[in-house]
């Protein structure tokens, strides 16, 4: 987030913090005549429907609500236009977030959601898994319900391999194996080999999906020194760039190669990606492959949580409330992995998922979360993805310095990290 968005979502907590009052420390709702809007970044029709379906349930016990609205932005623009619409005095009363939660948390900007959700009847605060609930806390206060908490995984068109007489041996799975397939793929029928979902030559975080299988860190565990520039790094970045410019097992820039418009043989993906199939070809999924550092998993989260800006705090936080109970959980979790523990079973996940057996749930969601690390996350993550990026683009060229460009990015991004 720009510094002066920043400055003004802190400040437009704290105008909102003032008036805060009642359960939790959240503002009363509105008595009648309550319009609730949910900013989201799915557009999937299937995923949309059900928070409808979920939203009109609560309406029907709550009169007091006339409308819930899940407003969809685009992923790519998400965080600027939500941070816009705080800042400009529309923001939305609840709103999924990623990496942007920690600046709004430590700026004040969400409602504590503790109190609330230990007080609603039913909802088993203490199965929430306390693995995938610091992210968004602080002081052990949770300030967003982590909803989705999906492992990446690699997502593998079968009829493709098959077109291209390549096998793929899930015992011993690595990165060269699927480099290995994916560019005789490339060669047989003119289609991308492995594509990392979400990169798309901009979003370099994505890239620690591949990465961390090299033992490489962006930064170190305390977010203050820049990893960019280690032997693993360098390591992992060759294998990226070989696979572009060598291999041509992975698109280069410029080419778009959508999995699940069946256009590349494998795309590494978060699970919660899965209703994007759409049953045109026959498909596997498999955890991420192994690398120079071993077995390794990776997952990305989003949290829901209720604005202090919004005129309706106490009605939101009780729809959030509904939202995420026991019951909704479990249908959400068809789509999202839930942070429940009680949820997280293969047999409880394929309970509402038709894309896969509960054994595969089992092996790529449940068995990957234990020691799974989160895609790299720092406060201010816009300034810093950008500053990054704009570094990193000398990579994607034949000729480029692989050390060299690292280097940059770290010469690029210390200064920032140092903050």
């Amino acid at each position: 987030m720009p510094n002066t968005a920043k400055k003004l979502v802190s400040a437009l907590a704290l105008g909102t913090v003032a008036v805060a009052a009642g359960c939790g420390g959240t503002a009363p709702a509105s008595s009648e005549n309550v319009d609730l809007r949910m900013t989201v970044w799915t557009s999937n029709e299937d995923q949309l429907a059900l928070f409808d379906s979920i939203a009109d349930a609560y309406i029907a016990d709550h009169p007091e609500v006339e409308s819930i609205t899940f407003e969809s932005l685009p992923f790519e623009e998400y965080n600027t236009t939500l941070t816009t619409q705080i800042a400009g005095g529309n923001a939305p009363d609840l709103a999924w977030m990623g990496d942007l939660s920690a600046d709004l948390i430590d700026s004040g900007a969400l409602v504590p959601l503790t109190e609330a959700f230990e007080g609603t009847e039913g909802w088993g605060y203490d199965d929430l898994l306390p693995s995938v609930t610091g992210e968004f806390s602080r002081d052990d206060e949770l300030y967003a319900y982590p909803f989705s908490n999906s492992p990446f995984a690699l997502y593998v068109n079968t009829d493709l391999l098959a077109e291209a007489d390549q096998t793929l041996d899930p015992a011993n799975l690595t990165w060269d194996q699927v480099s290995a397939i994916g560019s005789a793929v490339h060669t047989a029928t003119g289609k991308g080999g492995f594509v990392v979902n979400d990169f798309n030559y901009s979003s370099w975080n994505t890239l620690a999906t591949v990465w961390t299988a090299f033992g490489a860190s962006a930064w170190n565990e305390d977010g203050t020194e820049c990893g960019f520039d280690s032997p693993e790094m360098t390591e992992a970045f060759t294998f990226l760039h070989d696979a572009i410019y060598v291999d041509e097992s992975m698109p280069g820039p410029g080419t778009t190669a959508d999995f699940f418009a069946g256009d590349s043989a494998f795309a590494i993906a978060q699970v919660s990606r899965a209703g994007n199939l759409d049953g045109s070809f026959a498909y596997d999924i498999q955890p991420l492959p192994a690398g120079p550092a071993g077995d390794y998993s990776v997952i990305g989260q989003a949290g829901m949580g209720v604005l202090q800006s919004s005129a309706n705090v106490e009605a939101a936080t009780e729809f959030l409330a509904f939202l995420t109970n026991p019951e909704n959980a479990e249908k959400l979790a068809q789509y999202f992995p839930p942070p429940r523990a009680s949820l997280q079973t293969g047999e409880a996940l394929a309970a509402n998922n038709d894309k896969f057996t509960a054994e595969q749930l089992q092996t790529v969601v449940v068995d990957q979360l234990p020691g799974a690390v989160t895609l790299p996350n720092h406060t201010n993550p816009a300034e810093v993805a950008q500053t990054g990026k704009t570094a990193l683009d000398a990579m994607w060229a034949a000729d480029a310095d692989v050390p060299a460009v690292l280097a940059s990015v770290c010469d690029a991004i210390d200064p920032l990290l140092a903050k």
